[in-house]
């Protein structure tokens, strides 16, 4: 934690910088002795985006027609597209009025967060927790109360938990999946019991499925939560076109939720920054039908790059693969007593492999270590398993 300043909001001043940089800082300290340096850190796709993408972004960041200001909710072109395509993916009547484009889902959870709660209020999140979504409500001065979920259930929450964890204060309740630091895919029918206890308890649900596209199964089906009665009143879905695109750069990402909820967050980013950004809006319109099946090879790639990172986990019995999904996994270190901060600062310095530590996604996280796979090829994962085996700390 930083010290505390009293010419800054406090809100912000006591909130540790960055964890992604620092973690780069360690990994610029390296010195090739192991090779070259394995990157497990940032989520970003470990492959470049297709010619035609970069066609299209060229193309329309060349034209006058994308210069101007935009429609707060996003360009209809890119809003009637992504409508019909949630539409498919939920198989439900969703339509171009339940969307709203943003600058990313980070921004996204900004405007789904201020839509529903304000300072003093409650956001329920499930640890380990997603880092962005944690420091977002604390220097919202929106309160955080967390549901632990354990290794044993797959870093899924017991609804039981959630519903001890409801108080008066509790405005929303924010999920991510598949998971973001561990990868867990929460099952459909566990989806519908946690939103029908939201339903029951008059709160909202914040469910944000950047890695949706990422599924094990070919056309796999999120969840059935759009078609149940009276999802508008309780469901806010959020979505990142960054990593099916490989376009994080270009920051686009997207709401979907009831025509009334669009209408709030049009007025919150209407302050943030009026309009997504309108060239990667129209190149993602064109893209989204033209590149379906190289999207489809992309995630049998991760899938190959996740069955690779198994396999080398199963050669080092003293490291331990607690979970895995889309594009994460959560390993526990063999390291007894060491902080995750340390163990991740010397594997870099030494082996070459940067990663997050768990302590960024909670406190109780300090035997964990997030490997962004997805980053990496197969041949490159396979590349660990000596680094780990050799790495030690003294």
């Amino acid at each position: 934690m930083l010290a505390s300043n009293s010419r800054f909001n406090p809100l912000v001043d006591k909130l540790s910088l960055p964890p992604v940089p620092s973690v780069a800082a360690w990994g610029r300290a390296y010195d090739g002795a192991k090779g070259p340096l394995i990157d497990l850190s940032q989520a970003v796709p470990g492959y470049p985006a297709h010619p035609e993408m970069l066609r299209l972004l060229g193309e329309t960041a060349s034209s006058t027609a994308y210069t101007g200001y935009g429609p707060i909710e996003g360009d209809a072109v890119l809003r009637n597209v992504y409508g019909a395509h949630v539409a498919e993916v939920y198989g439900a009547a969703l339509s171009a009025a339940n969307t709203h484009i943003t600058s990313g889902c980070n921004q996204a959870f900004v405007c789904a967060a201020m839509t529903v709660a304000g300072p003093g209020n409650t956001v329920l999140m499930t640890e380990p927790f997603y880092f962005n979504h944690e420091t977002t409500l604390s220097m919202m001065g929106i309160n955080t109360a967390f549901v632990p979920c354990k290794a044993e259930d797959g870093f899924l929450p017991e609804v039981s938990a959630i519903e001890a964890a409801i108080t008066p204060q509790v405005k929303a309740l924010a999920l991510v999946s598949p998971n973001n630091p561990t990868g867990a895919i929460y099952p459909p029918a566990l989806l519908e019991k946690i939103f029908k206890l939201c339903q029951d308890k008059g709160i909202w649900l914040i469910l944000d499925e950047t890695y949706r596209d990422f599924l094990p199964e070919a056309g796999q089906k999120p969840h059935g939560l759009f078609n149940l009665d009276g999802w508008e009143e309780t469901l806010i879905s959020l979505y990142s076109f960054s990593k099916s695109f490989c376009i994080p750069g270009h920051r686009l990402g997207a709401i979907t939720a009831s025509e009334a909820v669009i209408g709030q967050v049009a007025k919150i980013m209407d302050n943030l920054q009026i309009c997504a950004p309108r060239a990667a809006q129209g190149a993602v319109a064109a893209a989204l039908p033209l590149l379906a099946a190289w999207r489809e090879e992309n995630r049998q790639e991760i899938g190959r790059r996740a069955k690779a990172l198994k396999a080398v986990m199963q050669q080092l019995p003293e490291w331990k693969l607690d979970a895995i999904g889309a594009y994460f996994a959560f390993v526990r270190h063999p390291f007894a007593g060491v902080g995750s901060a340390e163990v991740a600062e010397k594997l870099a310095k030494r082996a070459g492999i940067t990663c997050i530590p768990g302590v960024y996604f909670g406190e109780g996280q300090q035997n964990y270590l997030r490997f962004a796979f997805a980053n990496a090829d197969v041949e490159t994962i396979g590349r660990i398993t000596e680094r780990l085996a050799n790495f030690s700390l003294s």
